[in-house]
């Protein structure tokens, strides 16, 4: 096994949005820093990032109802929606900064009204006080609601096609949506790393192990093209790999991955390339998720727009597999189990029978099956005009929990050692989205030279509302937006 005996600065595990994000603010706020990304597949963003294998949504909250859950009194919680909307607006403030400096361009994202759409007075109420709520807030004020058919059809024309019953029927809409494509936004931050001396890109490259190695870690690297292993130092480590982060961070043996362990989930989409039927739909069209589904599969009528050409997506299906990474192992589940986890694994899994009867019974769906629950979105649907695609994968996070003995998440979740030497992201939605407010908030956390001058300037340059919140500051909110509006063609 070659070792390096030089130790680099930066060590990042994964080729997708995240790591990409990671990569280019810290070549940002220094120079001359030394960074590596080992990626085990021969190419960047081929997983979770990879377009069609999320939704590509930008996640702000504006129509996602799992956000603004509803409380036995029939009032609607909205802290959530506004930290979500305040974390995407540092995204696009991230996004702002590198397409003024030249280091990527706008074509990965697309300007796409959001709309939320329920069915029934008890769902139609339900709606009617979030947007009461949400358009309160300057974040949401141009939020709008209509109960009107007419209106509808002119927001929906596709969903409203053919709905000839007196169901009661509500949407709201926010016009400063986006479609996204974080497999091309990957590429493009990638492609400017590449010009720096400073950066190396190692596709076709497995992290196998880490340990602590003095000042930083040691890692052992699979060469899955040409044979072979070898021993990289690093003074820091990011393990950004999606589902492939937790079996890392637990080998790591930090203590503050004790208890965590993964809940995989896999996806599938109905996708349409008629041309006729994608001219006719030009939105974000969220509903609510039945009884007993898990938050990240509520369903959902999507514009997509992946290389200049668009299509629709409709989903996601969730299906059950053992694997943390869509080309991982069947082996990743039972082998994430260790004496640390295996009590709030079985715990997890015993306070989630539900959600275990619901993925059976998706695995089990024909694809007639699958129509008809499209059909609630769009009535007409014919099975011929839509195809079946595999997503990608999803870990959510399991862990310790004091009272249940383990407990199942479905946001994101941060967890970095003590020494600040280490750190990985784990979960799934809405962490694409909101990658760039968490990689400041670890940036500040882990790296000393955060709180210094230079570093602290080039930040508030990056995101201007750094230490700002945007929720409570309504004159930098509007100068924010204003900006990004411009600079990123959303007004």
């Amino acid at each position: 096994m070659a070792a390096q005996d030089s130790m680099i600065d930066v060590a990042i595990v994964g080729g997708g949005i995240v790591s990409a994000t990671l990569a280019t603010m810290l070549g940002e706020l220094q120079e001359d820093m030394r960074i590596q990304v080992f990626e085990r597949l021969g190419d960047v963003a081929e997983e979770a990032s990879k377009a069609m294998n999320n939704a590509g949504t930008g996640h702000a909250a504006n129509c996602e109802l799992n956000y603004t859950p509803e409380k036995a009194d029939g009032s609607v919680e909205i802290a959530k929606a506004l930290t979500i909307n305040g974390a995407f607006e540092v995204s696009l403030q991230y996004w702002s900064y590198l397409v003024e400096k030249g280091r990527i361009s706008t074509a990965f994202l697309n300007r796409c009204p959001h709309l939320s759409f329920v069915w029934g007075e008890a769902n139609a109420k339900f709606l009617r006080t979030r947007q009461a709520r949400l358009s309160a807030h300057p974040m949401f004020a141009d939020m709008v609601i209509s109960e009107d058919r007419a209106q509808l059809k002119e927001w929906m024309p596709l969903v409203m096609e053919g709905r000839e019953d007196k169901t009661p029927l509500a949407a709201t809409r926010v016009e400063r949506g986006t479609d996204l494509d974080f497999g091309a936004l990957a590429h493009a931050m990638f492609s400017t790393l590449a010009k720096k001396p400073t950066f190396t890109l190692s596709t076709s490259h497995e992290v196998q192990d880490l340990k602590r190695d003095g000042e930083g870690w040691r890692l052992r690297v699979a060469d899955l093209a040409n044979g072979g292993t070898k021993e990289i130092r690093a003074r820091f480590v990011f393990l950004g790999a999606g589902g492939g982060a937790l079996p890392l961070l637990v080998k790591s043996g930090i203590p503050e991955s004790d208890g965590y362990g993964g809940f995989p989930v896999s996806g599938q989409w109905l996708v349409c390339s008629n041309p006729e039927l994608v001219a006719r739909h030009g939105t974000k069209v969220y509903g609510k998720a039945t009884i007993g589904a898990p938050p990240m599969s509520v369903p959902h009528l999507d514009t997509r727009i992946i290389g200049g050409k668009s299509e629709l997506m409709f989903g996601p299906y969730a299906g059950f597999t053992t694997k943390y990474l869509k080309a991982g192992s069947f082996l990743d589940l039972p082998k994430s189990v260790h004496f640390s986890n295996i009590k709030p694994m079985l715990m997890a899994g015993w306070h989630n029978l539900d959600l275990t009867r619901y993925l059976v019974g998706q695995v089990l769906q024909s694809q007639e099956d699958r129509v008809k629950t499209l059909r609630d979105f769009v009535p007409t649907a014919r099975m011929e005009d839509w195809k079946l695609e595999i997503a990608g994968q999803r870990v959510q996070i399991i862990k310790k929990d004091p009272k249940a003995g383990g407990k199942l998440e479905f946001g994101t979740e941060m967890v970095s050692a003590a020494d600040g030497s280490l750190a990985a992201l784990l979960g799934a939605s809405p962490g694409a989205s909101t990658c760039a407010a968490t990689m400041v908030e670890m940036i500040q956390k882990c790296f000393p030279k955060a709180k210094s001058e230079a570093w602290q300037a080039k930040l508030k340059e990056m995101v201007p509302s750094l230490g700002k919140d945007l929720s409570k500051d309504v004159d930098t909110l509007k100068v924010v937006r204003d900006r990004n509006n411009a600079v990123l063609g959303l007004a």
